[in-house]
């Protein structure tokens, strides 16, 4: 296992984003080319069914159940035995095209494939949608904390639940 990464430089992005009116279409355009940039760079293959679960993933703001993609995939002629999705699930979170939410049991799009980063979620415990953003402060400080306590982070996932700017407001649909 590997430590908790280094902070990225890069301004985070912005984690509304995902809660308000935007073009999604660029916005899962821009996913799309920065992940199959990545897997080149790699050297990896984003094989039809893997490039296929990608683009279901990026297609909402939300995360997915490995059979709610499997279902889809199915319906696509992908196959529908649970490893067909799963394989696919595993190769995106391992090249870090996508990631694992626990609280929800579920994969969501990595939306800044371009580069590695600490991500944490905020998940819409309404509409379930997320938004994705930089961790890497939240992760120093808990870093931090355990070094002062003898420990040694190698893993953590950060998500926030809550509500959104429309579930708030009663918007939701």
């Amino acid at each position: 296992m590997s430590p908790v990464p280094a902070p990225d430089p890069t301004p985070p992005p912005d984690p509304g984003a995902a809660f308000a009116p935007h073009d999604h279409g660029a916005c899962q355009a821009q996913a799309l080319q920065a992940a199959l940039a990545r897997v080149a760079a790699q050297g990896a293959r984003l094989t039809p069914v893997r490039r296929r679960t990608l683009e279901i993933l990026l297609e909402s703001h939300r995360a997915m159940g490995a059979y709610e993609v499997l279902g889809r995939l199915a319906a696509e002629g992908f196959g529908h035995q649970p490893p067909v999705a799963y394989r696919a699930l595993d190769f995106l979170v391992q090249h870090g095209l996508a990631h694992r939410l626990q609280r929800l049991n579920a994969f969501a799009a990595c939306l800044h494939p371009d580069r590695d980063h600490a991500p944490a979620f905020l998940i819409c415990r309404s509409c379930q949608k997320l938004a994705e953003l930089t961790a890497a402060p939240m992760r120093e400080a808990l870093a931090r904390m355990a070094r002062g306590n003898g420990f040694s982070v190698e893993r953590a996932t950060i998500e926030a639940v809550g509500l959104c700017p429309a579930c708030m407001n009663g918007e939701a649909a």
